[in-house]
């Protein structure tokens, strides 16, 4: 389906229309693939699930314009009405959990549509450190991140990937190669410069507002052993600012458990979504 601006944005929808929704966010620089393993297990549990690749993301167009918050969320909601989602659930991983509440704060919950949401370790409520959020990551580390990408990105792919997403840089950690290849080539797919100006969003959108403003119940879960999104400064403070939030941190768990863990995480979504 195509935005008002002209974003041409690439979606999966499985499963019996009539079927509760299960809407997938994902995380970056990654595509809608990455919830590869939820998708197959939900689907199989009787839901409908959608998950889309953000826009300059995956399959998405190339555009070269609205990569901030504001507009994920928004074509987020593009998605939703083009499809009519109602009693939906909205789990979002990483970034994707940053698009998940501004959804749900802007769009899900005043139009109805929204039953529960889930962050997985995800950004929110800010994860800089300013004057007012002394515990954040120093802006310097998103600068590098920005520098690297700039200068070989594939290779800045391959690091993260085979170190500190997955926890593969942990001592007694067994790499997974065919895991890497699968992040390094989801990355791949996508635009530069959505990638370059998706760290900015990513990393200095204040949503302390979207998260005071969900009322639903949301599932706030994360690794102890995040070393991308710390997890004192993410979803401790998530579970403070929500309404209605359930807490449930793991020990050890890195910052991609989702691939890592499916085993453990999918029954804990299950029993969540059906409590």
């Amino acid at each position: 389906m195509t935005t008002d601006d002209g974003a041409e944005i690439y979606y999966k929808d499985w499963g019996d229309p009539d079927a509760q929704p299960i809407m997938f966010h994902h995380g970056w620089p990654l595509s809608s693939d990455d919830w590869d393993a939820q998708m197959l297990f939900f689907l199989a549990e009787g839901y409908r699930v959608i998950a889309s690749d953000r826009r300059g993301h995956g399959r998405s167009s190339q555009i070269g314009t609205g990569h901030d918050m504001d507009h994920y969320a928004s074509d987020a909601s593009a998605v939703v009405e083009h499809l009519d989602l109602r009693n939906a659930i909205h789990i979002g991983h990483s970034t994707g959990g940053g698009q998940v509440a501004r959804y749900v704060a802007q769009y899900g919950e005043p139009q109805g549509r929204v039953a529960k949401a889930v962050l997985v370790s995800s950004v929110p409520p800010l994860m800089v450190q300013t004057d007012a959020n002394p515990e954040g990551t120093p802006i310097s580390v998103f600068d590098g991140f920005r520098s690297a990408l700039a200068a070989n990105r594939a290779e800045f792919y391959q690091a993260v990937a085979s170190g500190p997403f997955y926890g593969f840089n942990r001592p007694g950690a067994t790499l997974s190669e065919p895991v890497v290849a699968n992040w390094w080539r989801q990355g791949m797919t996508g635009s530069a410069i959505a990638h370059y100006e998706g760290i900015k969003a990513f990393s200095e959108t204040d949503q302390t507002e979207d998260l005071k403003a969900i009322s639903v119940p949301v599932l706030v879960t994360q690794g102890d052993d995040d070393q991308v999104v710390p997890y004192k400064d993410a979803s401790l403070k998530q579970h403070e600012l929500l309404q209605n939030s359930t807490l449930k941190i793991y020990e050890g768990y890195p910052h991609g458990m989702l691939t890592t863990h499916a085993d453990v995480i999918n029954p804990d979504l299950l029993a969540f979504i059906k409590s």
